[in-house]
């Protein structure tokens, strides 16, 4: 074969890979730039969605200056964006406000579900610092059917809240009853309560709630309070929080359960061949956590105690119901327990 041969044949070679590449149905290039065009839209959408959700639910409107902000998006496509949401029957307009229609909040509360359960996966098995686990919710809520939902939500044991302390839907959209707290700016000073709400936005305001280390079902009491300052003590450590920030702090009164257990201790804090009966499972710990202490054996009334120690310090050895089980000190830390006498 002569090199001009040759040639013509890698080239029409190298131009059949090129176009079987470009053209290759879902894995083509074009294929690839339509759906990720497609998946933008689609995340524009239901991000569209949840925040009028979430306005609407703490009774704000919304308007179409407001969402081009929210979503930093041009007139031009907010308008179109609105206009497709309208002729899908998600939204509609009430004068100069935009609200969702049936449909539209039943989409609204699955895309809040999926998000606030990847928050608790993130949270609970990942070990995701509570800071970070909110964006990267974000990003794995969209896309998701209503079955990967579902599926999503049975493996972590149907929980009722995220880690932030909001309320999970449940699959027909419905909140559970749940205590929504007051927010520590209208608590009374030495009245003591328990953490039981965080608000993740902004988050400028959330980062600095967990930089001074508070955390759900934490018992605190206001120590001083004024314009400038609250500052607030659980016992051992003190908080200062400007007012702007402990507003996105909730608490509730300290139930007569919890009183009771003023006298236990966390797991962590036993000494080694202590033993202790436990008391509960802190509230934060939720969904599949839950459920695979309790597997464990780790039920109210049981008697445990440390038996071995780890050089290292972590992960603890514990003796329950005759069986050895290793727990790190971030698990020892949700289980309550009340020292025993031998």
């Amino acid at each position: 074969m002569n090199p001009g041969n040759l040639n013509f044949l890698l080239f029409s070679i190298l131009t059949v890979v090129f176009l079987i590449i470009l053209f290759l149905p879902k894995r083509g290039i074009i294929a690839q730039v339509k759906a990720y065009r497609q998946n933008q839209k689609r995340e524009l959408l239901e991000d569209t969605l949840k925040f009028i959700f979430n306005q609407q639910q703490s009774g704000r409107t919304v308007s179409l200056e407001a969402l081009e902000g929210k979503l930093k998006v041009t007139s031009k496509k907010a308008f179109e964006l609105i206009n497709v949401m309208e002729a899908q029957g998600l939204i509609q307009h009430n004068l100069e406000f935009l609200e969702l229609t049936v449909n539209g909040e039943m989409m609204a509360l699955q895309i809040v579900r999926a998000h606030r359960l990847w928050e608790r996966y993130l949270a609970d098995e990942a070990r995701i610092p509570l800071d970070k686990v909110h964006t990267i919710a974000h990003q794995r809520e969209h896309g998701m059917s209503f079955e990967e939902i579902n599926e999503l939500d049975a493996s972590l044991g149907h929980p009722l809240k995220d880690p932030h302390g909001d309320p999970i839907p449940d699959s027909e959209g419905r909140f559970r009853p749940f205590d929504q707290g007051k927010p520590l700016t209208a608590w009374n000073a030495d009245e003591l309560a328990k953490i039981i709400h965080l608000e993740d936005e902004p988050p400028l305001a959330y980062a600095q709630i967990v930089a001074a280390g508070l955390s759900l079902g934490q018992e605190i009491r206001i120590i001083e309070k004024n314009s400038a300052r609250i500052l607030i003590t659980d016992g051992l450590n003190e908080f200062t929080l400007a007012p702007a920030v402990a507003a996105n702090v909730f608490v509730q009164p300290i139930s007569q359960a919890e009183m009771d257990r003023q006298n236990a201790i966390r797991l962590s804090d036993l000494n080694t061949r202590e033993k202790a009966e436990i008391i509960e499972l802190d509230d934060r710990v939720q969904g599949f956590t839950r459920r695979r202490f309790l597997d464990l054996g780790l039920t109210p009334g049981t008697v445990i105690f440390p038996e071995l120690d780890n050089s290292f310090g972590d992960p603890r050895a514990f003796r329950v119901r005759g069986t050895l089980i290793a727990l790190r000190k971030e698990q020892a830390n949700d289980i309550w327990v009340r020292p025993v006498t031998q």
